[in-house]
This record gives structure tokens, sequence and C-alpha cells, in this order.
């Protein structure tokens, strides 16, 4: 057994029947470059021949009693690939909003903790010949970084990669422990280090100094750096229902590098300015402008540092001016928040979101969400962010999937409590693909913000 580091445990304990903590993929794949139909049996096959180089697929999750320590992970004596893996039918007529909708399916109903925690379907049906593989995993499990991994274990270089080399020693389950094990098991650990709750509150009290420090000069612009629970509260922030609707899109990876190298920014700002760009002409549609900026939670990777678990991540905010209208303009704004935004960043330190999960009680987590969902409450306080944007690293070259050329690679992150839509972006080779997902009863016409975000990049590039 293994137990979950403060932070992966942290997404567990933030679930609730409409706050889902998972994350979802969506791969287009072309099977002419395969000789023979690709079948749900040759997926099975392949996550068999590979799994020993995935472990965490046969990891399921077991609480701990009483909350004594955060729950273990089990080597699932009960594993079988086949109930991880099915087939699915698109609709008629098969076109990418068909596929969006069995997307939205999918993510919209919440993981079996009975079993290790992730399923995938293969889609079959689409008009143009391809298939798709949907991905469903939980947070506790993956993140962007272990999420890039597991990509380069399940995808090949060539279509007709042959199957890696099989394990050494052949794989072991657990057997499942007792409840008085695990009891025993949760109080020798935090014997075995008595001071670690001690040590996380200091590290994290002089992180939040800093931090203060940090963002009491005001910037040149008069503004201080942006800050959680700082944002206007839109028709984008009611309290999120269990119903996920998707989008997604793929803008050209050149137009991006083009207009970062021209106006002296980064890819990052160019994709947070096409986001800004369509949610300004979505809120206009909708006359929900608001009169202040946009709050991001734009996720940081810190896999760098001498982090512990799976999820190695901390959160930077960043202001989306959405009064701006000119896209050469915004992005020069956000240019400037993000290095606002990156300063208070490193001068909060990498460990304080994984301090901060390492002291909170597990219950308080789950309470403080089902609290901050009541229309009392979230009517009244403002939203912690209005959004999440999310830019990961992906493939620069072609990849194949059991033979199969991968087209397309849409991700889906989670939506957070009072924020319901999430943005992410991943290049692949020379695209940038994004998905976008949200809750289905606040932010239903989704498409219109995908196809915005692409349009938005190309008057940015036709600005060049």
């Amino acid at each position: 057994m293994l137990r979950l580091s403060g932070m992966d445990a942290s997404f567990l304990y933030m679930e609730t029947p409409t706050h889902h903590m998972h994350v979802c993929g969506t791969l287009v794949l072309d099977p002419s470059s395969r000789a023979t139909p690709l079948a749900l049996e040759d997926l099975r096959n392949l996550i068999r021949a590979r799994i020993h180089l995935m472990p965490m697929l046969r990891r399921r999750v077991l609480p701990v009693p009483l909350g004594l320590d955060h729950p273990v992970w089990l080597e699932d004596p009960d594993f079988d690939v086949e109930h991880h893996v099915r087939r699915i039918t698109v609709h008629a007529p098969g076109t990418m909003r068909e596929l969006a909708e069995i997307v939205g399916d999918i993510a919209s109903t919440p993981l079996n903790r009975s079993r290790p925690l992730w399923e995938m379907a293969l889609v079959e049906g689409l008009a143009d010949g391809n298939l798709a593989l949907v991905s469903k995993m939980h947070h506790a499990c993956i993140d962007g970084v272990t999420g890039a991994d597991l990509m380069a274990h399940l995808l090949d270089l060539e279509p007709d990669a042959g199957d890696p080399e099989p394990p050494a020693t052949p794989w072991e389950p657990d057997e499942v422990p007792s409840e008085l094990h695990l009891a025993t098991d949760a109080v020798a650990s935090r014997l075995a280090d008595p001071f670690r709750t001690v040590r996380a509150i200091g590290r994290t009290t002089a992180s939040l100094a800093t931090m203060a420090r940090s963002i009491l000069p005001v910037g040149d612009d008069g503004l201080r750096p942006a800050l959680p629970f700082t944002g206007p509260r839109t028709i984008l922030n009611a309290p999120i229902t269990a119903k996920r609707v998707v989008a997604f899109g793929q803008a050209s990876l050149d137009d991006i590098k083009v207009a970062k190298n021209t106006f002296g920014t980064t890819v990052n700002d160019v994709v947070l300015a096409a986001s800004a760009l369509s949610l300004r002409r979505y809120l206009l549609a909708h006359d929900d402008l608001p009169e202040r900026p946009l709050i991001a939670a734009v996720p940081v990777s810190v896999h760098a540092t001498d982090g512990v678990g799976t999820n190695q991540v901390s959160n930077m905010f960043v202001r989306l001016p959405l009064e701006i209208d000119d896209p050469v303009e915004l992005l020069a704004r956000i240019n400037a928040e993000t290095l606002d935004a990156k300063a208070v960043h490193n001068a909060m330190g990498a460990d304080l979101i994984q301090d901060m999960a390492l002291m909170t009680p597990p219950g308080l987590y789950n309470l403080a969400l089902r609290l901050y969902a009541l229309p009392a409450v979230s009517g009244t306080l403002p939203p912690v962010q209005n959004l999440v944007i999310s830019n990961v690293p992906g493939p620069p070259i072609p990849l194949y999937l059991a033979g199969a050329r991968v087209g397309g690679v849409f991700p889906f992150g989670p939506l957070i409590e009072g924020s319901g839509i999430n943005i992410t972006v991943l290049s692949n080779m020379g695209n940038m693909d994004f998905g976008v997902i949200a809750c289905g009863d606040t932010v239903p016409e989704v498409w219109r913000i995908a196809d915005g975000f692409g349009d938005a990049v190309a008057e940015l590039r036709a600005r060049c």
C-alpha cells in the first residue's frame, strides 16, 4: 500500500455529487494507418501489455477509518481491464458535435471508488471514418505532467511499434486490509513523523507573510496583483450542478507563436488573451460584461521542486480585463498582469498548497464546498476565481495509438465550485488543441466560447 500525499488526497476530499474532481481527454484517431480496423479488444490488449508501465491504473483508493490519516492506494486484487474500457457508438450524423455530447455525458458522472479511478471509451461511428478515445481519470491520480507520462506509455512514435518488454517480476495484488489494520497503520504513520503538521504550519506562515509583502506595493498601473475572491460575479459563476457540456477545436500553433514574437509576450499570454476575447463577446451577448476584470486561476507545475505525490501543482491568479476590446491592447495588458502574477506566485512558494492540504482536516474540504454552494452563501460571497485556464505542453511529433494516428488531443479539466467553465489548451504538433468544459446549467452555449477562442487567435495573427 502507498499513502496519498496531502494534495492528492485533497482532490478526493473536495468531491461532492456536483463537484467532480476528474479530468477528461479525447483523442481523435485516424485508423487508416492500420492494416485492420481498430477493435475494442485491440485497445484492451494494448493496455494489458503496457500496464506495468502505468501502475496507477491498477490501484484503487481505500479510506482510513475516522480520517486518522490520508487514504492509501491498494494494488486492486479485483482489477480487470474490461471493467474500465468500453465501446460507444456516436449518434448520427456523427460530427464533432455528437462526439462532444458523449464526452459531456461521460464527464457528468463520478468515478466508481470501489475500482481504480479511471475509465476509457472507444467511440465509433464518426462520419469521417475516424475514431475517438475518451478517457476519464480522477485528479488524485493525475496532473498535467503525469498525464503526459501516461500518454507516452500508451502512444507510439510509429504505427507498427511492438509491445514493450514484460515486467521482470509478475504483478502481485495486495490483500485488502482490515479496518483495524488501516487505522493502526495510520496511527503509526503519524507517530513516525509527529511534527509534519507543525512544519507545514511554519512553512505556510512564512509563505503567506512573504506573499503579503509582495502584494502590498502598487504596480505602475495603479493596481495590486490579482488575488482570489476579488473577481466580479457573472453568469459564469453560479453554483454548479452535475451536468457537464464540452466543446473543442484547434488553433494554429504557428499563429500563436507569431503573435507572441511580434508583441513580445509568451504563448501563455496569447492563450489568456484569446480566452479573454472570447469570454468578452460571450458576456456582451448576454448583457453581462462586468465592470471589473475577471480573475483566472492558471495552474503551474512545480514538478521541478522536491514535491511528493502525483499532483505537484500550484496556481497563479491573473486578471482578464474584459473592458478592453482591442486584441493587441488586451494582450499587452495581460502580459503585464502575468508578470505581476508570477512575482506573487514565486513569493508564495511551491509548497504552500501542499502544506495547506496537509494541515486541513479531510472533512473540512467537503463541508466548505457544500456550504459555499448554498445559494445564500454563493450569492453573497464573490467567486474564488471566475474560471480556470490551463496550458499543457503536448507532443511536437506524430503519435499513434495501437497503430491509429492521433489527429487531435483535447483536454478537459475539472470545474471548481462557483466557476462554471474551464479552458484547457494543449500543443499538438502544429496545432493548439483546446477543450472547453462547462456546467451545462450555467454555460449551455459552450460552443460559442470554443469557436470564439479560435477566432481570437486568428484576429491576433492578422494584427501582426
